[in-house]
């Protein structure tokens, strides 16, 4: 369900967040997905999860 290429994943996460969660961790939980494969990942091309924005930045 998730994409599989990082840039992709990040405008899918970021799409998730901005329309239908108020939280990563809200996200994560509803859609059975590990935060830390999120994190990671987003990680490795340099962004990191904002909570106030509720967005990778």
């Amino acid at each position: 369900m998730f994409p599989k290429d990082p840039v992709m994943l990040l405008s899918f996460v970021n799409m998730k967040l901005r329309d239908f969660y108020s939280s990563l961790d809200a996200m994560c939980e509803d859609m059975d997905v590990e935060k830390e494969e999120i994190v990671s990942k987003l990680a490795s091309i340099g962004y990191e999860y904002d909570k106030e924005k509720n967005s990778f930045v």
